[in-house]
């Protein structure tokens, strides 16, 4: 990792910016997961371009069904991506099983409830990491808290590397990676799997494929960085 860049296959890579690519990917993923799409999220989201090979064909699926949604989108979208939202992630039954419910413990504990160890977990990581919950009001084990917990690590690491100190890069590194070991790919294909089933627009079910495909290709890369690590210290 020396002088901010990287060899990966025959690319040279700039790690600074692959970093700040990582945290701003976490971070719009975040955002369409904590609440509905507003009017001024749909047309960002409309004026963006989307990537078409990315080499992962779970990401390119994704990316494929959000672009199909918001090409035909119009103004009554917003409506109807708040009818899905609520159909998706929070539902009308009273039980564990009538939702894409967007809490860990929902789907890591054995009577599928919420506030359970999964959210004890991730509240240690955040405050053993100097995160604080702000004016967070829901579990700490929720997607969209995961999600940008991976989207700050990923700007410290930046910051890091910027700064010349690749041993807090190369921390920050590792801690992302047991977060998304430990958590995140514990429990998206549970949750990626309830939304294609309970969402009935394009929207959240690209959404879901896109999250569970960047998720595993980041913690692939995460474990490369790494690996390279071990092999310039050898």
């Amino acid at each position: 990792m020396a002088e901010e860049k990287q060899t990966t296959g025959e690319a040279e890579v700039d790690l600074v910016e692959l970093m700040n690519m990582r945290a701003r990917t976490y971070g719009m993923l975040a955002r369409l997961f904590l609440k509905e799409v507003d009017e001024a999220t749909l047309r960002e989201l409309q004026g963006m371009r989307f990537p078409t090979a990315t080499g992962n064909d779970r990401v390119d699926a994704g990316y494929r069904m959000l672009f199909d949604y918001l090409r035909l989108s119009w103004d009554d979208s917003v409506r109807e991506l708040a009818i899905d939202y609520v159909r998706t992630f929070i539902g009308h039954g009273v039980n564990g099983y009538s939702a894409a419910y967007p809490f860990e413990s929902v789907y890591t504990s054995e009577r599928r409830l919420m506030m359970q160890e999964a959210r004890a977990e991730v509240l240690a990581t955040l405050r053993e990491n100097g995160l604080k919950r702000g004016n967070w009001t829901e579990g700490e084990d929720h997607i969209a808290l995961e999600l940008e917990f991976m989207q700050r690590m990923s700007m410290r690491a930046a910051e890091a590397l910027k700064a010349g100190d690749e041993d807090k890069a190369i921390e920050e590194l590792r801690t992302q990676r047991t977060f998304a070991h430990d958590h995140l790919l514990n429990w998206l294909p549970m949750l990626t799997a309830d939304m294609d089933k309970f969402s009935q627009t394009k929207f959240y079910q690209g959404l879901g494929t896109l999250t569970m495909g960047y998720v595993e290709e980041d913690a692939a890369l995460l474990e490369e960085l790494l690996e390279d690590v071990v092999e310039d210290a050898a």
